[in-house]
């Protein structure tokens, strides 16, 4: 399998062979689906409340009398059934939202993900990635220069300049290589990773 290198033009310099069985593999949507399903659900905080009725402020004094009124019966109005009531089951922030996705899933999955965007020419290798200065002007500069407008870049080691150039860009992202996740790999319309980033990759997944 070969990947295009491209310089810091954005035209395209070279080639990089790399590994079939992280760039060459069949796409698998139930797979890739159930990665990006479970990462997203293990990424909730599960920090949501609602109040029961009896957490819910409320006067015990009955509305009105059982009995002659013409009404449905009502014992006060902390009921779910009336306007500002408490919840009959409300979500509580014990619940837990957490997917469990094997070790093997999950490396199939992202060696799926990496091999369609192989596939579809959204992914791109780059020598490397640098910044003299920590300017966001001058990062993204460098971003148009390569005519890509929302970008990943993916690295091996993420240093302070590339850091703070990068992290008001909307729409750019720079990873390391452990923190890659399916959903920022599906994302963004172009994918770039440097030569060394490339290397790691392959060790970690395949």
């Amino acid at each position: 399998m070969e990947l295009k290198v491209i310089d810091a033009k954005g035209q395209v310099s070279g080639s990089l062979s790399v590994s079939d069985a992280l760039f060459g593999r069949e796409y698998n949507e139930a797979l890739v689906h159930q990665l990006v399903t479970a990462f997203l659900a293990n990424s909730r905080s599960g920090n949501r409340a609602q109040l029961t009725r009896a957490e819910v402020k409320h006067s015990t004094k009955k509305p009105w009398r059982q009995k002659g009124t013409g009404r449905a019966r009502s014992g006060m109005t902390s009921s779910p059934l009336w306007r500002s009531g408490g919840r009959a089951f409300p979500n509580k922030p014990d619940e837990n939202f957490t997917q469990k996705v094997n070790r093997k899933m999950y490396r199939a999955g992202m060696a799926t993900i990496l091999s369609q965007l192989a596939r579809d020419e959204r992914l791109y290798v780059i020598e490397n990635l640098s910044a003299a200065t920590p300017k966001t002007k001058e990062f993204a500069h460098k971003v148009k220069d390569l005519g890509m407008e929302q970008v990943l870049f993916i690295t091996k080691q993420l240093d302070e300049n590339i850091y703070l150039s990068s992290r008001n860009l909307p729409n750019v992202l720079v990873l390391e290589v452990q923190h890659v996740d399916p959903y920022s790999l599906l994302r963004y319309k172009k994918v770039v990773v440097t030569k060394e980033a490339v290397l790691q990759l392959e060790e970690q997944w395949v």
